[in-house]
């Protein structure tokens, strides 16, 4: 067939190209000819054969190059004949394209011929056509979609289509393949990156790559051709996307692409403003590649999703924002996209929250349009507007006339249908699937919301599908039970869908009816649901966590959007998918254990059941009387929620209201004249709540108060109204026959919903016994909460949770805490007739009922497990609550004691350990009961309160007896108890305020509730120890004994407290009595603790448990001693004396180390404790004065007592432990600071140390001796402001006396074993007692010592010296008592001398015997190696520096004169080894400071305020003669090596100073103090250099100034001056020349740098380059004085005092032969001895003019010697 058609086709173009074509007829021909040839009787041979020959083709191609339409036409026909079965030679592929494109210019049946073989051509030759061939081939598609002819447009688009399918066929067959074929390229796959492609994979690339291109209007890179229809290429991405989505997961070259071509459009594009069918597939590209390619692109899938957002958010279109939803409705009907796209974006941190985002746009859409949706205050029906052009809304304006938060107001022109309904709110095609259409079509404007809806149905379904069957457990039977149950919480009730309208039986009859404790139930028939983030093994644990974490981000906008619909108008079948929604959301949250999210949905679910409007009305219409109950509401008896006697009656309840803004915004409606109640929807929600409990009932924890509470408003509500059913109401009051026929339905199921919430309700209650304990124990609480308290009496409960800010306010102000008694009205009640105590009975009645529904649970296992502690915990509340009447508190007692007697008698033939802990269990609820009642400072003070609780606590007595009564005989535990419930009727005694309360470690101040009641206890406790004496334990005797403290610590009966301190001595009899010996020993007592001796007592087998017993006999008794009545006390102490002085003489050692340490030192302790209160509460000094006296009393007793027996204590070996404790006391009393405890405590000291030498042999050992010297080093007894008089300074120069004898008892007994840390603790305690030691009744000390002072310095002088480093340490010490009296420059010593404290009598004493100390140790090296030779020095340089500025003046010598003359005659003693021993140079330098500054000191006088009776000239005559001596000691010592230039020049520059005469002139002042810091050296001190300065003339003064008043020694210091520049040349000795064999023997080799390891002449010269500036200055000073001031007085002779200095100075500089070294050479003058003048002589010209002027001879006669020597000096 296909040989005859090619034939008869070449014979018609051979006809045709007859004339002109002589090419194509010749090409036609041969054809023609091979075609005849060929022989072949198969089609398929034929084919083979014809592709062989490879000019068969040419006529064709030449025909289609004509552009001949005939031509054209047949060249077609054949060449898609030869394409169809496979005859074209492959390598003519090219030429034959190339013919079909050039034929794309011919006639419509060509062209469509064309694109019918394009298709057969690329899969025949798919392995052939690559590259350029399909380039060309697609362009041919190109080039005919440009037609204008439809048929060839759309067939050309078709095939265009078909063709790149073809292409990425050809990539997944070449992906399957395994073949090698080669590389034909690489492609990038980011930006940096390539990879290799083969040719199928390259074309696709580059296909793909090129329509991406053209679809964005860009040039193409491979393709040749330009202007594809954007929406046709979008289509084509689409295609691809769609039909290859696991290509370009596999491909990065594709997914590159993807990346950085189609995404960056697509958000480019959508960020734009597309039209309607650009948009359609803008969005549809963006679906299929968030659905299917979504992980290869996170970021760009991500910025898509904002896009998304933004346009739902921001866009005004409707088409736009219902496109993006349809986009959010498929996502969020995927839950495994979904769950993705929160892990790739929401989950990572520093990525966009792209769900949460979402869904908070969710919440802005839902509140836009309130008056679309129908917005109210709560749900209504929708309804159909049928009038649209009407220009008035009368419920917008009522609704922004009421200010509801959150709906935004809108133009009332406008008309729509209102509310969301399937009859208007969607649409037949989805927006999305609308290709056809080019503008957008018109869409409702609830469908937005119907959407917004339906994404959050779907996000609900998902989690709920994906989470329930992971919690089921693993039991099949207990799977398929929980299924049930789940499945029952998991759907969403609807109308009607529960049936049976019987009552069930209530729990309390069913479990009354099998009740027994011999029955073993197991509480785990409902198991807790499997929390699926547990699982961690689980496969699936990754997602669950993800579900976990998008509830966590997201609820709070879901809770939202939903809160908002829930008060919309939408129809049923909306409705009830949005409370199953709301249900199953809440439902995943709760078995997740997301407990906020949970809580906010179920706290917002009811307020959806019980809206608050309708239950604040009811509230406000309850003081009325209730209207009679309609014929159809009486004939149900016995149901949950009608009958006053159910499980959960409502009848006289005082229920809540919401927030007062809940009340603000239903305002607007008139309460007083529409009927508020439930409605079908109401109770709708109720049961989804209901389903919600059953379903996650032991998960809930403290969340079930927001369920019950839930239903106690809604059973008040029905019960208020009669059962009325509510008619959900309309929207709007326009007709619509269909809403009012729904609204009928709903209002026609009422009945049914009622029932079906009862029958949950009664599942609810009944599941409880199935609950495990701690769940059971939740719903317990819960019970208990429904109890109304003001919220003082309440128990504590946990903070508010957390709520989003994105929840509306309705929501966010449901977001309470569960526990919290939510949308109550304080004060509000019921009915006037009741009021609250019936209330209060309901729910103490029902409390019981729960008690006896889990009667087993309770008595069978722990309390705190069980509930027992939570009931019993409430009923005690309730008796105990001021706030309650008495009746409540009374039934509540009731209720109690008869819960607790029947308890103890059910287990009365338990086994032994079960009734053991039951009885326990009992008595301590009994105890409980009594707390409240005892916490008098909580509760209200008046005559009802007071009287009501004394009438409970005698119930609870006499509960006590009667129980005693019945089972005293089988009473195994809880003896304790007992006695703790005696002693309830002990109360702490209230203290007016600013009466001190103290913490001691007894309870003081008892007293009693009410007399009756003691005597009431008393009985108790007679019957205990008559009838149940030998049944009580050993560990209830301590008991009993406290018992007997109580009684006789209370105040309110003195004598029976004093009675009952002789019970006491009557016990202690007792005990003996049984006991002839009592075997007291240290292991009885173990660690002195009252735990240790109950363990001995309550070891009845134990020979020591009677010794045990009368310890802690004397303990109570010691405790008593601390009370706070003096008569009590007092006798208590007696008490304890007396059984001392009995039985003191059986006591062994042993026993006596025991009682000391458990009750001699107790004693002591509690005193301790008690005066320590004292000080810390401040209490009165009468008060405090009898406390001192009691201490020093017991002080007394307590030494007197230890002395006695010293030789029996300290034969056990454990007496240096208590004599250790017994110090550890003393050492307490004394921190206390109380100056006659103080006193008391160290006479103690003295009197036991002082028993060590009354015997033959003494009782201290060593370890005893350094304890006693420890408690005397510890520090000096002070006083402390408190312990003292508030108006004068207490005295304690006696306290000190007695420490300071306290130290020689103890230095008698340390003295042969003294170590120098201690001479060094005795010295610094001594010191100061000096310090803080009081003045007293003793006169000034300043010439006489006080007694005290004497008494320190007499130790000082006992003190052993000749212990190694004790000189030291007494001269160190003996330095500190010196420096008392000059302590900050004499300022503190003048003001202790208005005190008559000034120490200046004690340091002139102390100068004494640190002389004698320093003289008698001086060949001591210690003392020169740790400093206290310079510590002396120091100290008495102190006042001699002073001297003057000292402002006391004393009647002896002055302390200044003293100081000196101890210096000196130190100084004479120590000097020598100074010089010549090896001492640390930095203390040696610091030495010659302190000697320097004494010297300086001693020159100096501050004579310009001298204090009176000063006598100046005897002062100067002394400080010379005591100068000239120190000069002789340290001169010429002072100029060693080691000693500081610094320190020498401080010498030299204070000679300097004090040798000034006369006062200098302004401008020379800052020669003489150094102000001018140019002519200063590196130390401060004038140089040389600077002395041409003294060369200028200055201006002259006519003011003379007056001499010093210390002239004298002015002059001598001035002479010393050139005394130490003056040459002094070593003397030339005779040498001795010693011949053998006489040995001379080496001196003594000094240390290093000392004077005595230099030659006197180089210390000398020295000595002399430091004066040398100083003594040129000083002459250089007096000369330009003389030079300038004398032309002034013209012929008048100088003043004498300035005459005679200048001629003194004059006669020196002539007769001064000067160290040559001391004095720089003057250039170009070879001097030695006269360099001070050749320095000068400028001044001595000058000086020679002025004389010579003058007429004073003298002068000149010596300016001219001066000149004379200068002449001589420069060879003249």
């Amino acid at each position: 067939m296909t040989a005859q058609l090619l034939a008869t086709e070449l014979a018609n173009l051979i006809q045709e190209s007859k004339r002109k074509h002589n090419d194509l007829r010749q090409a036609a021909e041969k054809s023609l000819e091979e075609l005849r040839s060929i022989r072949s009787n198969s089609e398929a041979q034929f084919a083979a054969e014809l592709a062989q020959r490879v000019n068969f083709i040419n006529p064709f191609v030449i025909a289609c190059g004509t552009k001949n339409a005939k031509f054209t036409g047949i060249a077609v026909v054949c060449l898609s004949r030869l394409i169809l079965v496979s005859a074209l030679p492959w390598s003519k592929l090219s030429p034959v394209l190339e013919a079909l494109r050039e034929a794309t210019s011919a006639g419509l049946d060509v062209q469509l011929k064309i694109l019918q073989a394009l298709p057969t051509l690329l899969q025949n030759y798919s392995t052939d056509i690559k590259g350029d061939l399909l380039v060309t081939a697609l362009n041919i598609c190109f080039i005919l979609q440009t037609s204008k002819n439809g048929v060839v447009n759309n067939t050309s688009a078709a095939t265009l289509q078909q063709l790149v399918m073809t292409v990425f066929e050809k990539v997944t067959a070449e992906d399957r393949s395994n073949s090698n074929a080669d590389v034909v390229g690489e492609a990038p796959t980011s930006a940096t990156e390539n990879v290799p492609l083969r040719a199928a994979a390259m074309d696709a690339h580059r296909v793909f790559k090129d329509i991406c291109l053209l679809t964005e209007g860009q040039r193409p890179e491979y393709l040749r051709f330009t202007g594809l229809p954007q929406t046709f290429g979008l289509e084509l991405i689409e295609s691809v996307l769609s039909q290859h989505a696991s290509l370009f997961l596999t491909h990065s070259e594709q997914a590159y692409t993807l990346r950085t071509r189609v995404m960056p459009f697509i958000i480019k594009s959508l960020n734009g403003r597309p039209n309607f069918a650009t948009s359609v597939r803008l969005v549809r590209i963006l679906y299929t590649l968030l659905k299917k390619h979504l992980h290869i692109l996170p970021t760009e899938g991500g910025e898509a999703l904002d896009v998304l957002t933004q346009l739902l958010d921001q866009d005004a279109a409707i088409w736009k924002r219902a496109l993006c939803m349809e986009v959010f409705k498929g996502i969020f009907a995927e839950p495994t996209l979904l769950r993705r796209i929160f892990t790739l974006y929401d989950a990572q941190e520093g990525q966009k929250s792209v769900l949460k985002n979402l869904t908070a746009t969710f919440v802005r859409v839902s509140t836009e349009r309130p008056v679309v949706i129908g917005l109210g205050h709560q749900s209504t029906i929708p309804v159909a507007d049928p009038y649209a052009n009407m220009g008035s809304s009368s419920d917008q304006a009522m609704l922004e006339s009421s200010g509801v938060t959150g709906i935004i107001g809108g133009s009332v022109n406008e008309g729509h249908n209102t509310g969301i309904s399937s009859q208007w709110s969607t649409v037949r095609v989805a927006c999305i699937d609308q290709l056809d259409k080019t503008e957008a079509p018109n869409i409702p404007e609830s469908y937005v919301y119907a959407l917004t809806l339906s994404c959050i149905t779907s996000l609900s379904e998902g989690l709920a599908k994906f989470i329930l069957p992971l919690t089921v457990p693993g039991d099949n039977r207990s799977r398929k039970r929980g299924s049930k149950h789940l499945e029952t919480g998991r759907d969403s009730p609807a109308p009607g869908d529960l049936g049976g309208t019987d009552s069930p039986k209530t729990s309390v009859e069913r479990v009354a009816s099998t009740t027994s404790l011999e029955r073993s139930p197991s509480f785990k028939k409902n198991p807790v649901p499997v929390n699926p983030l547990g699982l961690k093994e689980h496969p699936l644990y990754n997602d669950v966590k993800t579900c976990a974490e998008m509830i966590e981000e997201c609820w709070p906008a879901i809770l939202a959007t939903c809160s908002t619909f829930l008060y919309a108008a939408l129809d049923s079948e909306y409705y009830h998918g949005l409370v199953r929604a709301f249900q199953k959301f809440a439902h995943v949250a709760g078995l997740l254990r997301l407990n906020t999210p949970r809580d906010a949905f179920l706290t917002t679910l009811g307020k959806a059941a019980v809206p608050p409007n309708v239950f604040t009305a009811c509230l406000n219409a309850g003081s009325s009387k209730p209207p009679p109950p309609s014929p159809s509401t009486v004939e149900t008896p016995n149901t949950i929620l009608s009958n006053a006697r159910g499980l959960l009656s409502v009848e006289n309840l005082v229920t809540p209201v919401g927030a007062a803004g809940e009340r603000q915004r239903q305002a607007s409606f008139d309460s007083s004249t529409t009927l508020q109640t439930l409605n079908t929807r109401n109770l709708l929600c109720m049961r989804a709540l209901l389903n919600l409990g059953i379903a996650l009932g032991p998960t809930l924890n403290s969340s079930w108060s927001i369920i019950l509470e839930t239903l106690q408003q809604a059973d008040f509500v029905l019960f208020t109204n009669g059962k009325t059913a509510g008619r959900v109401p309309m929207v709007t009051k326009a007709p619509d026959t269909k809403a009012e026929a729904e609204a009928a339905g709903l209002l026609a199921g009422f009945n049914s919903e009622i029932r079906a919430v009862e029958t949950a309700a009664s599942r609810l209650i009944e599941s409880t016994v199935d609950f495990p304990n701690d769940a059971f124990v939740e719903i317990a609480t819960s019970v208990c909460h429904l109890l109304e308290k003001p919220a003082s009496e309440r128990p504590a409960e946990p903070a508010n949770q957390p709520h989003s800010p994105l929840v509306p306010p309705s929501s966010a102000n449901s977001l309470r805490t569960p526990n919290a008694q939510h949308r109550r009205l304080s004060g509000v009640v019921v009915s006037a007739s009741s009021g609250p105590s019936q209330e209060d009975q309901f729910a103490l009645a029902k409390l019981g009922d729960l008690a006896v529904i889990n009667i087993e649970r309770l008595l069978l296992h722990s309390p705190e497990v069980s509930g027992w502690d939570q009931i019993t915990s409430e009923l005690i509340t309730v008796l105990s609550a001021t706030t309650m009447s008495a009746s409540s508190r009374g039934r509540a007692a009731d209720i109690l004691v008869r819960l607790m007697l029947d308890a103890a008698k059910a287990v009365n033939n338990q086994k032994g350990d079960i009734r053991a802990n039951v009885q326990l269990r009992v008595l301590n609820s009994l105890r409980a009961s009594l707390v409240p009642l005892l916490q008098k400072e909580h509760r209200a003070a008046s005559v009802a309160t007071y009287s009501a609780d004394v009438e409970i606590h005698k119930v609870i007595l006499e509960g006590l007896k009667g129980l005693l009564e019945e089972c005293g005989e089988a009473l195994l535990d809880g003896w304790d108890v007992i006695f703790e419930v005696i002693g309830t009727i002990f109360v702490q005694r209230s203290f007016e305020p600013g009466h001190y309360s103290r913490d001691s470690t007894a309870p003081s101040g008892l007293t009693t509730r009410s007399p009756k009641l003691i005597r009431s206890a008393f009985s108790s406790l007679q019957l205990v120890c008559s009838d149940f004496l030998s049944s009580l334990p050993k560990s209830c005797f301590l008991i009993l004994v406290d018992t007997l403290y109580k009684f006789c610590s209370q105040d309110d009966d003195l004598n029976i407290a004093l009675t009952t301190v002789t019970f006491f001595w009557d016990l202690s009899n007792f005990l003996s009595g049984k006991n002839k010996s009592l075997q007291i020993t240290n292991g009885l007592v173990g660690d002195f603790s009252d735990a240790s001796l109950m363990e001995k007592v309550s070891q009845a087998e134990d020979a020591s448990s009677d010794a045990a017993l009368w310890m802690l006999l004397l303990i109570r008794l010691t405790t008593v001693t601390t009370n706070d009545g003096l008569d009590l006390r007092n006798s208590a102490i007696q008490t304890l004396l007396r059984i001392f002085d009995a039985y003191g003489d059986q006591l062994t050692p042993e026993a006596w180390s025991v009682c000391i340490k458990a009750v001699i030192f107790r004693l002591v302790a509690s005193l301790e404790a008690e005066l320590r209160a004292l000080a810390r509460e401040g209490a009165e000094k009468k008060t405090r004065d009898e406390w001192y006296d009691t201490a020093v009393v017991v002080l007394n007793g307590i030494s007197n007592l230890l002395s006695h027996y010293l030789d029996v204590l300290t034969a056990h070996p454990t007496f240096n432990s208590y004599w250790q404790q017994l110090l550890g006391h003393f050492a307490s009393l004394l921190d206390l600071q109380v100056l006659d405890i103080n006193t008391a405590v160290f006479k103690a000291l003295a009197q036991l140390l002082s028993r060590n030498h009354q015997g033959s042999e003494p009782n201290f050992s060593k370890t005893t001796i350094d304890l006693a010297w420890d408690l005397w080093a510890r520090g000096i007894p002070i006083s402390s402001s408190e312990s003292m008089d508030t108006h004068q300074t207490r005295d304690n120069q006696s306290c000190l006396l007695a420490y300071v004898a306290a130290l020689r008892d103890v230095y008698r007994l340390i003295q042969d074993d003294l170590a120098v840390e201690r001479i060094r603790r005795m010295l610094t305690l001594l010191r100061e007692i000096m310090q803080v030691a009081t003045p007293g009744t003793f006169i000034a000390d300043i010439d006489h010592a006080t007694p005290l002072q004497n008494q320190v310095l007499d130790v000082v002088k006992m003190i052993r010296t000749d212990v190694p480093g004790a000189p030291s340490a007494l001269i160190a010490q003996a330095s500190e008592f010196v420096s008392l009296a000059f302590t900050d420059g004499g300022e503190a010593a003048n003001q202790r001398t208005s005190q008559k404290r000034t120490c200046v009598a004690m340091s002139k004493a102390s100068m004494g015997i640190l002389q004698s100390l320093v003289q008698s140790h001086a060949a001591d090296q210690d003392i020169y190696n740790d400093g206290a030779l310079l510590a002396a020095l120091t100290a008495l340089a102190r006042p001699i520096v002073l001297k003057y500025q000292f402002p006391i003046i004393t009647k002896s010598e002055q302390p200044w004169r003293q100081a000196t003359k101890s210096a000196i005659a130190i100084l004479a003693a120590t000097l020598g080894r100074l010089v010549a021993s090896d001492i640390p140079r930095d203390v040696l330098q610091e030495m010659w400071r302190v000697i320097v500054e004494i010297a300086n000191g001693i020159t100096k006088a501050d004579c310009e305020a001298p204090p009176d009776r000063v006598n100046i000239a005897d002062d100067e005559a002394f400080d010379i003669t005591s100068f000239k001596e120190l000069r002789d000691l340290i001169i010429p010592s002072l100029g060693a090596e080691v000693v500081p230039d610094k320190t020498r020049k401080l010498f030299t520059e204070s000679l300097f100073r004090i040798s000034i005469i006369h006062a200098p002139a302004p401008a020379e002042s800052s020669l003489v103090y150094g102000d001018k810091e140019e002519d200063k050296d590196e130390d401060g001190v004038v140089g040389l250099s600077g002395l041409s300065d003294l060369c200028k003339t200055r201006c002259g003064r006519t003011v003379d100034p007056l001499p010093s008043k210390r002239t004298k020694m002015s002059y001598v210091c001035l002479d010393e001056l050139f005394s130490l520049v003056a040459n002094h040349d070593e003397p030339t000795t005779p040498q001795i020349t010693v011949q053998p064999p006489t040995p001379r023997l080496p001196p003594p080799v000094p240390s290093l740098g000392s004077a005595a390891s230099e030659a006197p002449h180089v210390l000398g010269t020295r000595l002399a380059k430091t004066t040398a500036p100083y003594l040129i200055l000083r002459a250089a000073l007096t000369l330009r004085t003389y030079i300038a001031d004398q032309p002034l007085r013209g012929r008048m002779p100088q003043p004498l005092s300035q005459r005679k200095e200048l001629a003194r100075i004059l006669e020196h500089l002539v007769n001064l032969n000067s160290e040559p070294d001391a004095i720089p050479e003057v250039p170009n003058v070879d001097s030695d001895g006269r360099k001070h003048l050749l320095r000068l002589y400028p001044l001595i010209v000058s000086a020679s003019r002025v004389a010579a002027t003058s007429g004073d001879a003298d002068i000149s006669r010596l300016l001219t010697e001066a000149l004379h020597v200068v002449g001589v000096e420069f060879g003249i």
